[in-house]
């Protein structure tokens, strides 16, 4: 179980959105519907969704390095 509060939890919370966000914006009807706004809260998510589409290659190895921390390591 990961602390939310714990370092290791946010980061893994920020991984989960990014990754999240770049697949949604893949898809086109949601693309449209969910990321359309550039401000608040869903300003954030669409930062999140350029994120990890420009930078997929970094994010899937950090992606990977965190599950085999998280099943291996802890």
């Amino acid at each position: 179980m990961t602390n939310a509060y714990s370092f290791e939890g946010i980061i893994i919370f920020g991984l989960l959105v990014v990754c999240t966000c770049a697949y949604m914006r893949r898809v086109p009807r949601l693309k449209q519907w969910f990321l359309s706004e550039k401000k608040g809260l869903m300003g954030v998510l669409y930062k999140a969704s350029v994120i990890g589409t420009r930078l997929h290659i970094p994010v899937a190895v950090v992606c990977t390095l965190m599950a085999v921390y998280v099943l291996i390591l802890r």
